[in-house]
């Protein structure tokens, strides 16, 4: 049974920092960062390719957003800098058996997900 628990969220002023946390007992290949603001579709913000470490990134976090792993303490990491307020959401961890390329993005391709963790950019 997988597991994925997310921590790190809060509450932050534009140009912010955060660091979300997800620790996991999962053994496959792929491990992502999904986000939902409401009425919104789920929408993918990183992957990490777990065995080699490759890294995926939305367009619009590239470059303020990034995804890391410490296998040693079985977690995920999403460090989030120059937040915007188009940032708020929930942010969800995710887990996979494997998400092949540009499929990454799509929420359907995960197997597992954390409960989420709020993320509010003001």
């Amino acid at each position: 049974h997988v597991q994925l628990v997310e921590s790190g969220g809060g509450s932050v002023q534009a140009g912010g920092s955060l660091r979300l946390s997800c620790r996991h007992n999962h053994r496959g290949n792929c491990m992502g960062w999904f986000r939902q603001a409401p009425g919104k579709e789920r929408e993918g913000v990183a992957a990490i390719y777990t065995r080699v470490g490759s890294t995926y990134y939305a367009d619009s976090v590239k470059g303020r957003f990034t995804i890391s792993q410490d296998n040693a303490k079985n977690t995920v990491y999403l460090q989030m800098n120059s937040l915007k307020p188009e940032g708020t959401a929930m942010y969800y961890c995710a887990a996979a058996i494997c998400v092949y390329g540009s499929t990454w993005s799509d929420a359907a391709k995960w197997n597992y997900w954390g409960q989420g963790t709020q993320v509010t950019v003001s």
